[in-house]
């Protein structure tokens, strides 16, 4: 996408990207950033082997995930902080209701061959071997729900599920909590209030 310019959070809150929460239980959660933790450790064996998805796919779901979430001057990109590995598991958690995980399966595989073909008939050639130009041109085409034309819905709607994969390992990884600045948890001497500049930021005034 061609965010370049624009903060991560403001780009996702922009294009209407919201985690998953009624998807992703906190059980989920957690089990999924456990699993990523596991991977992480045992980096050193060899690279990490994905269980939903092929080795065709896997190439694809690292650069749309840093596509999402590219790295910037604050924190990493999304592939260095486990995305990938936490939406392979999510895909093939034994704890999820069946039937949603099965129709989260379809739409993924179906999206990452939707973004091949419209990649081949734009480019000739998949969404891995395409440039980064020409990936940025297909995303932009599916990535906000306002602009997306006639013919692309499908590509539109799979862009919006991944999109919301990746902000809900991201921002419940540890590396999205530091990069959101989170600071609950800690002792407070006194309560001021939402400093102004917040509340200027968010559109709102002190009451």
């Amino acid at each position: 996408m061609s965010g370049k310019g624009i903060d991560r959070r403001e780009m996702l809150r922009r294009s209407g990207a919201l985690p998953l929460a009624g998807l992703l239980s906190p059980q989920a959660l957690r089990s999924a950033h456990e699993h990523v933790g596991r991977q992480k450790a045992a980096a050193r064996e060899g690279p990490y082997q994905p269980t939903f998805f092929t080795a065709q796919e896997w190439p694809a779901v690292q650069l749309l995930a840093d596509a999402v979430l590219p790295a910037d001057d604050r924190s990493p990109g999304a592939s260095q902080a486990g995305v990938p590995e936490f939406i392979d598991f999510v895909l093939t958690d034994p704890l999820a209701d069946p039937k949603e995980r099965e129709t989260l399966q379809t739409q993924v595989r179906g999206g990452l061959a939707w973004l091949d073909r419209e990649c081949a008939g734009r480019f000739g050639r998949s969404f891995v071997d395409a440039t980064e130009k020409e990936r940025a041109a297909v995303l932009d085409a599916i990535a906000f729900p306002a602009r997306v034309a006639a013919g692309l819905e499908a590509g539109a709607a799979f862009f919006a599920t991944f999109r919301d994969l990746v902000a809900s390992g991201f921002w419940t990884s540890r590396v999205g909590i530091d990069d959101l600045q989170y600071r609950g948890n800690t002792y407070v001497a006194e309560w001021k209030g939402c400093p102004p500049e917040v509340l200027s930021r968010l559109g709102l005034e002190e009451r």
